[in-house]
């Protein structure tokens, strides 16, 4: 009897698709004690009360069932709502939101539902680790924008101009971004709009940190003229609310696009978590104080690690979004990776290399302010004493 051949049998675009950055270094910190981390991102918030009595009421009441495909209709209506006074973006509850499991979902619908064999999607690096390897397994081609430290990390008309072609279908856009903290506020996406106005190309925006923004409101590309049509709007409950762990997102996006996500959310997942879903309602109806009392926090966050890493030397454009920095770590001779290493081995102190968000992180690398100033400030002086070494 022949043996079973893994190698035949599992598709390539599968055995071919690398492992995340990120995770490596996780994997050395399951490892280790003593390590001051600064790499997830995730909220050191708990999740409000209000939120998890919600989610807790729902199961003492026994509500436990299945919902629509799309999710409860009072939750749609209630994103609805949110979008309308938030992001003046109007999208029907009936027809043009689909809840998903966390947002990570929604991209892979969006993609699948949208994409091609043979199609091309322009992804602006650096950038969150799932976007090329989820454009692959539809059988799209990944054309990979570098961004630039000189234009704090934003998607030019320049830069996106040169990368579109007769096939290209679709453009990711995510910011506020991580792993960069970079922005694109309302002028910055207007030169962008201009120029997809002239193609067929539907934009798939990642706003998951648009309410962490820092000295001014998130604008949606989707708000612009002529814009709404051609976007597919991805976000969730997990950043803004601290619900990392209740895996809830969802999409808005014309009727014509939503539907044909929705299919395949049918066949994939049925329908994300009742229990999360109940919770998110009174997220969105509730919890505005909550959001803008973290936010505040963050902010604080924000100004002091900038503060602390440009002291030590380490240049970092300030961060308008998100709760990441991208300090530049390149000028002392080691790749990020080999920074990172060092820093972590013999500082004990964890941050992420720029290169796991793609190549052009080369030479930086991402630290989270999603912790605590005590937290961060053991960090910081642990990265100091390794730069000072290698000074």
């Amino acid at each position: 009897m022949a043996s079973i051949d893994y190698e035949r049998i599992l598709p390539r675009a599968v055995v071919d698709m690398p492992s995340s950055g990120i995770r490596k270094f996780f994997d050395i910190l399951d490892s280790m004690t003593d390590v001051t981390a600064l790499t997830v991102g995730q909220p050191d918030f708990v999740t409000p009360w209000k939120i998890r009595e919600a989610g807790i009421e729902s199961l003492v009441t026994g509500k436990t069932y299945y919902t629509s495909n799309a999710g409860t209709m009072e939750l749609r209506r209630e994103i609805s709502r949110y979008m309308s006074r938030r992001f003046d973006l109007t999208y029907a509850p009936e027809h043009e939101i689909v809840v998903t499991v966390g947002g990570s979902e929604a991209i892979d619908m969006a993609m699948r539902a949208i994409l091609e064999p043979g199609d091309e999607i322009i992804i602006p690096t650096p950038c969150f680790v799932c976007y090329e390897p989820l454009a692959r397994m539809t059988g799209a081609v990944p054309v990979i924008v570098e961004t630039r430290n000189e234009d704090k990390f934003k998607l030019t008309p320049e830069l996106l101009e040169a990368a579109i072609t007769p096939k290209t279908k679709m453009l990711v856009l995510a910011y506020p971004n991580n792993p960069t903290g970079a922005i694109m506020d309302a002028d910055d996406l207007e030169k962008i709009a201009k120029i997809l106005r002239e193609h067929q190309i539907i934009v798939l925006s990642d706003e998951i940190y648009a309410e962490l923004t820092y000295g001014q409101r998130h604008t949606s590309i989707a708000s612009l003229p002529e814009m709404w049509e051609r976007t597919v709007v991805v976000s969730g409950f997990s950043k803004a609310y601290a619900m990392t762990g209740w895996r809830l997102g969802y999409i808005c996006a014309p009727e014509p696009l939503a539907r044909q996500m929705l299919k395949l959310h049918q066949y994939a997942i049925m329908c994300a978590p009742t229990t999360a879903q109940l919770a998110a309602i009174a997220a969105l109806r509730d919890c505005d104080e909550d959001v803008a009392a973290m936010t505040a926090e963050y902010d604080r966050r924000r100004r002091y690690i900038h503060n602390g890493l440009n002291a030590i030397g380490l240049d970092a454009f300030e961060p308008e979004g998100a709760f990441y920095i991208y300090p530049h770590v390149g000028k002392f001779g080691l790749s990020s990776e080999e920074f990172c290493e060092r820093l972590l081995y013999e500082h004990k102190c964890a941050i992420v290399p720029g290169v796991a968000f793609g190549a052009s992180g080369e030479g930086f690398a991402r630290i989270s302010y999603a912790y605590s100033v005590k937290h961060i400030t053991e960090a910081l002086e642990r990265i100091e004493h390794f730069t000072k070494k290698l000074s």
